[in-house]
């Protein structure tokens, strides 16, 4: 779909149209929804911040993705904030949707442009979303695209090296494994010439078993935790892009030395519980 379609215009203008909720009215709304799951309360609620969405899709169109595409991701961060915000911690949801919202979209343009060119880890994406700002920055000088992997290297503080190859991940087309090696109808495809490394069977049904182990007693151990320190930890440990002290202080409204006070309590109740979960009781 066209980002001139009207159906697309018509959507902005009357969701940049919205009254912006004060304080004690977007309190009463995520109460609502929080506590007795008021859908028309969700609804009032996603409807008044659809303009963030649309104001942080803004800053997303130089990925060559559809602008409409990166709207809808947007409300999808909107509605998962929506389910995660904590409305007594203090902070706004505006604030709280602003990292969902992102973070939807940043998933929305790495698995759209290629997950074989860019990797999905932390520190890819963060090479992959800087070199592709540097770019369209430098698309009419070209002095400054010499200088991109340079200047991404020093801002990131990552050899050069790793930008080089991310450069080349970004610019060369994906080849299917099933391509023959040359010409000829009946060469080799490409596929053939892996070798299979992996481990046998038996260690590999073992490891599976005992990282399932693992991943459930992590799992039991978060979910004991209190409601504020469960939210830390998965905020600073288990996403792509962790929070900030500041941030998550700003969010909840304390200081980042105690976020990082209960942050390391936090810790270290997963430690011990683990720890005393993964004890042989035979051995006890």
């Amino acid at each position: 779909m066209s980002r001139h379609d009207p159906h697309i215009s018509r959507f902005i203008r009357t969701s940049m149209g919205q009254a912006m909720l004060d304080a004690e009215t977007e309190y009463a709304l995520a109460i609502a929804w929080r506590d007795h799951r008021d859908e028309a309360a969700l609804h009032q609620l996603i409807e008044a911040y659809t303009r963030l969405a649309i104001s942080i899709a803004g800053r997303f169109r130089r990925y060559a993705v559809p602008f409409d595409d990166l709207i809808q991701q947007g409300n999808l961060g909107l509605m998962r904030a929506a389910e995660k915000f904590d409305p007594e911690n203090g902070a706004r949801f505006s604030t709280y949707a602003t990292w969902w919202i992102r973070a939807s979209m940043q998933e929305y343009v790495m698995r759209n442009w290629s997950l074989v060119r860019t990797g999905t880890n932390a520190a890819q994406k963060k090479l992959f979303f800087h070199l592709r700002r540097l770019q369209a920055e430098a698309q009419d000088d070209p002095a400054r695209r010499e200088a991109v992997s340079a200047t991404v290297a020093r801002e990131l503080d990552v050899p050069v090296e790793q930008v080089e190859i991310m450069l080349g991940r970004m610019s060369g087309p994906d080849l299917s494994l099933n391509t023959p090696q040359s010409g000829d109808e009946d060469a080799r495809e490409w596929v053939d010439t892996l070798a299979d490394d992996a481990a046998p069977t038996e260690a590999r049904v073992l490891d599976a078993m005992e990282n399932r182990h693992r991943r459930s007693l992590l799992h039991d151990a978060v979910r004991a935790l209190p409601e504020r320190e469960r939210l830390i930890v998965a905020r600073r440990h288990l996403v792509d892009e962790p929070a900030t002290l500041n941030e998550l202080g700003d969010e909840m409204g304390i200081s980042k030395e105690r976020v990082r006070q209960l942050e390391e309590r936090a810790l270290g109740r997963i430690r011990t519980h683990m720890k005393r979960e993964s004890a042989d009781p035979a051995l006890g």
